[in-house]
């Protein structure tokens, strides 16, 4: 039976720092108090949700955020693959999709689910979105991560983009999804990042493609979408599914038809789910703007204002990252620029020259006084 709903405004807070915006953790369940239960919520006067053996799902219409049906929404678990999800929506505004870079053999050699990138290859970032999002490359998490400046930079990036979402379930210890101590996310903040990623129109042409030419040491080869329902279902956008042997089955994805969305997202399925999940879509499709919503899909935060960048940005198609070159340099010497080398042999080059007017200056007063 429906549960009555509060409302949801205010459930955040943000405050402004030095380092950038901090987000209050809500009080309340995001999106509403029905979403707080674990077990099964659904409207009432139309036909339940098909069953389903995922442990936590969620229904969503993505028009309006209405949320049609959920089953321990925001119940944290493992999030695998769909991890990814929130990895593409956080790094594609800041990385030049035009960019070349050449990974690193610590990227080229990532356990799990892989491309197939090469040290002796050369790709665009836009290759590499597109290996993360239709292969779920682990090797392509790992070469975004270092394009951006490092592991430790984008699990920072990737968890203020999530509180940004206020996807206050998701803690991204991985650019992957592979799984690790405290890393954690919801039924409810996949469809949120869902959500999000579809208004981007470069997260959705990725994850609709279902085959594309990715470029080898010598030519090329053919990768296909991992998302089975881009050939099964009738409107099937994408989106992410992902398994481990700890988080088990996860899947998040989005269908059109009519003109409406529907984005269902599923945690912790222990068998065979693509049928499943065709089900929950349809059900979705059937029940939209007939029943009285049991949630909402929050709006994202406020964007904040970016710091401006150190140094211009590469010009696309023409920046190389050699395999060679670590994500992060250690030594302070190393990370001097050709600039700063020489504003520093400026200034020593004055500092000399002023000593030796100085000392000249004396002897001449010295000599001046002797006369006297």
């Amino acid at each position: 039976m429906w549960t009555k709903l509060v409302p949801v405004t205010a459930l955040i807070a943000a405050a402004s720092l030095t380092s950038g915006t901090a987000y209050a953790a809500p009080t309340t369940p995001v999106g509403g108090e029905a979403l707080g239960s674990r077990g099964l919520v659904a409207p009432a006067g139309v036909k339940k949700p098909p069953k389903s053996k995922a442990t936590s799902y969620v229904i969503a219409d993505a028009e309006t955020g209405q949320v049609l049906a959920a089953k321990d929404a925001h119940g944290r678990y493992l999030p695998a693959s769909t991890l990814k999800a929130l990895t593409a929506l956080t790094l594609i505004p800041k990385l030049d999709k035009e960019r070349k870079i050449r990974p690193s053999r610590n990227a080229c050699n990532q356990e799990g689910s892989a491309v197939g990138l090469s040290v002796k290859a050369t790709y665009k970032v836009d290759d590499l979105f597109k290996g993360l999002l239709m292969s779920s490359g682990n090797d392509a998490a790992m070469a975004l991560a270092e394009t951006n400046g490092g592991l430790d930079k984008t699990m920072s990036d990737m968890n203020a983009e999530a509180k940004r979402l206020q996807a206050f379930d998701t803690v991204a210890k991985t650019p992957s999804g592979l799984d690790k101590p405290g890393q954690s996310s919801s039924a409810y903040d996949l469809a949120l990042i869902a959500r999000a990623g579809l208004a981007n129109p470069d997260f959705k042409r990725y994850i609709s493609t279902k085959t594309t030419k990715f470029p080898a040491p010598k030519g090329h080869y053919e990768i296909s979408n991992h998302n089975k329902l881009l050939w099964r279902y009738n409107g099937m956008v994408g989106v992410k599914n992902g398994w481990t042997s700890k988080a088990r089955a996860s899947f998040v994805g989005a269908a059109t038809r009519g003109g409406h969305t529907i984005v269902v997202s599923i945690m912790r399925h222990e068998g065979f789910f693509w049928d499943e999940v065709a089900s929950l879509l349809d059900w979705g499709f059937s029940v939209r703007g007939k029943a009285a919503p049991v949630g909402q899909l929050v709006n994202p935060l406020p964007v904040a204002a970016q710091q401006p960048a150190a140094s211009a940005a590469p010009s696309p198609g023409t920046s190389v990252t050699p395999a060679a070159q670590p994500p992060l340099l250690d030594s302070a010497a190393d990370r001097q620029t050709d600039s700063t080398r020489t504003v520093g042999s400026l200034v020593i080059g004055g500092g000399l020259l002023f000593g030796l007017i100085w000392l000249g200056y004396g002897i001449y007063r010295r000599r001046a006084r002797s006369r006297l």
